[in-house]
C-alpha cells in the first residue's frame, strides 16, 4: 500500500447494507460467535499454519518505528513486537524492498529503511520468530501503487528489453543475496498494487493494451523460478491488485489475454474507504469467482480497519470516518468484529490468506517527507500507547473451513 500520497485512494466508498453473508453461502460467520461468546469465557485460540491459511502482518516499519522511540507493549509489558505478532497467531510476516531509497537519507542522518539491508534485519527477526516472509518487490525507489510507478533512478530512459533484463537480474541478486544468509523468502510478490502496469513510463498500461506490463512480469517470476531451482525454500509468486472491484478485469488482461499463468497468488488489497465491495457476502463471491476464473490462489495481501478517528500525532491519518462499513462501529470491538468477519468472508470464498497492512505502524518520531508519526496510528493493531487492541487477536479465532 501507499500509505502517504495516494491519490488513487481518495474514492468514496459505497456504503452498503450489511448482509449476513454465511445465510447466502451455508457457512456459520463469526460474527456469530462474536454476540453468543460470553465474555467471560472467550473460545479456544487457533494457530494456523501457512498451509491452511495465511495470517499475515506487514511489519516494514517496525524497525524505523523502534529507532524512533516506538514502544510495544502487549497487557502493558513491554516486548519485541515481533513475538507480539507470532503469540498472537501471525504466521508470516510481509516486508516491502525499495530499489535505492535515498530520498530518506537526508531525514535519517543518512539511513535507509527499506532497502536490502533493513528487508534483511526484517527477515531475520520473523524467522527467528518462527514466521515465514513475503517479500514484496516494489522496483521502485519509493512507495509503488496504482499512480505511482516510477522507475528506479538506475534505470529511468531504457528501453523496455534493457527493464526486463534489469528486472530479471536484479530479482536473482536479491534472492540469492537473502539465500547467502538463510534469509530466502517463502514467497514474492512481483510488484506492489500493480492496477496499471510497472516501471512506468515503459511499464504503463494504456487502455487493454497490457504488453509491456505482462513482459517485465514474466522476467520477474521467472527470475524467481530460475532461483528456486537452486533452493530448498522455493518461494510462489505472488501478483498484486488493489481493490477488490478491480481485480476480474485486471486478471483477464494479465492472465487470459496478456498470457501471465506461471505464478501461485492473486494477492489483492481491500480497503473499505477505497472499495466498492464492503459487504461481506461481495467479498467472499468476488473471491470465490477470481479463484473459480483464473485456477490460482487467492489472498488479501493489504487490508486493515479504524478503530478510532483520534489522531494520535501531527502526522494527518489517511483513513477517517468515511471508511466506516455499516455493522462495524469505529471502536475496538468494531475493529475485531470487522477483522473476524473479513477473514470468515475470505475462507468462505475459498480464500488462502489474509495479510494486514502496516498493524504496527504506531506513532514515533519516525520522520518522511509527509509527516512525523504516522498517519496510520488510528488503524493498527495497537492503541496509541502502544497497547495490543483486542482485534491482535482475530488471527486465533476459530474459524469455519
Amino acid at each position: 500500500m501507499m500509505a502517504i500520497f495516494i491519490s488513487n485512494k481518495m474514492k468514496k466508498p459505497v456504503i452498503m447494507l450489511p448482509i449476513f453473508f454465511a445465510a447466502m453461502l451455508g457457512v456459520t460467520s463469526c460474527k456469530k460467535n462474536v454476540t453468543d461468546t460470553p465474555a467471560t469465557t472467550p473460545p479456544q485460540k487457533v494457530y494456523y499454519s501457512t498451509s491452511q491459511f495465511v495470517m499475515g502482518a506487514d511489519l516494514s516499519y517496525v524497525n524505523q518505528v523502534q529507532d524512533y522511540g516506538g514502544v510495544y507493549k502487549d497487557s502493558g509489558i513491554v516486548k519485541d513486537p515481533f513475538l507480539i505478532f507470532k503469540n498472537h497467531g501471525t504466521n508470516l510476516v510481509r516486508v516491502r524492498l525499495w530499489h535505492n531509497p535515498a530520498w530518506q537519507q537526508p531525514l535519517n542522518n543518512g539511513k535507509m529503511y527499506s532497502d536490502l539491508a533493513d528487508v534483511e534485519k526484517t527477515i531475520q527477526r520473523a524467522k527467528a520468530a518462527g514466521m515465514a516472509v513475503n517479500l514484496d518487490i516494489h522496483y521502485s525507489d519509493t512507495w509503488a501503487d496504482p499512480d505511482h510507478q516510477s522507475v528506479p533512478a538506475a534505470w529511468a530512459g531504457t528501453s523496455l528489453t534493457v527493464l526486463k533484463d534489469s528486472v530479471y537480474a536484479y530479482t536473482l541478486r536479491v534472492l540469492n543475496e537473502l539465500k547467502s544468509k538463510n534469509l530466502v523468502p517463502e514467497m514474492v510478490q512481483v510488484g506492489n498494487e500493480t492496477n496499471g502496469g510497472m516501471l512506468w513510463p515503459v511499464g504503463h498500461t494504456t487502455g487493454n493494451n497490457f504488453t509491456a506490463f505482462c513482459s517485465l512480469l514474466q522476467s520477474g517470476i521467472k527470475a524467481v523460478r530460475d532461483f528456486s531451482a537452486t533452493s530448498i525454500i522455493k518461494p510462489q509468486i505472488i501478483l498484486h491488485v488493489a481493490q477488490l472491484q478491480n481485480a476480474m478485469a485486471w486478471c483477464t488482461n494479465v492472465i487470459t489475454n496478456g498470457g501471465v499463468t506461471d505464478f501461485d497468488v492473486i494477492g489483492l488489497s481491500h480497503y473499505s474507504k477505497w472499495g466498492t465491495i464492503n459487504d461481506m457476502p461481495g467479498i467472499t463471491n468476488t473471491i470465490a469467482g477470481l479463484k473459480t476464473s483464473f485456477g490460482k490462489k487467492v489472498m488479501i495481501v493489504e487490508t486493515g480497519y479504524l478503530f478510532t478517528t483520534i489522531n494520535a500525532d501531527s502526522y494527518n491519518n489517511i483513513v477517517d470516518a468515511g471508511a466506516m462499513v455499516p455493522g462495524y462501529p469505529i471502536s475496538k470491538e468494531g475493529q475485531l468484529a470487522y477483522m473476524k468477519d473479513l477473514t470468515q468472508a475470505v475462507i468462505a470464498g475459498g480464500g488462502s490468506g489474509i495479510m494486514y497492512w502496516e498493524p504496527a505502524w504506531i506513532t514515533s518520531s519516525l520522520r518522511d517527507l509527509w509527516g512525523t508519526g504516522s498517519s496510520w496510528d488510528n488503524m493498527t493493531l495497537f492503541d496509541q500507547s502502544g497497547n495490543t487492541l483486542p482485534a491482535m487477536d482475530y488471527m486465533t479465532w476459530p474459524y469455519r473451513f
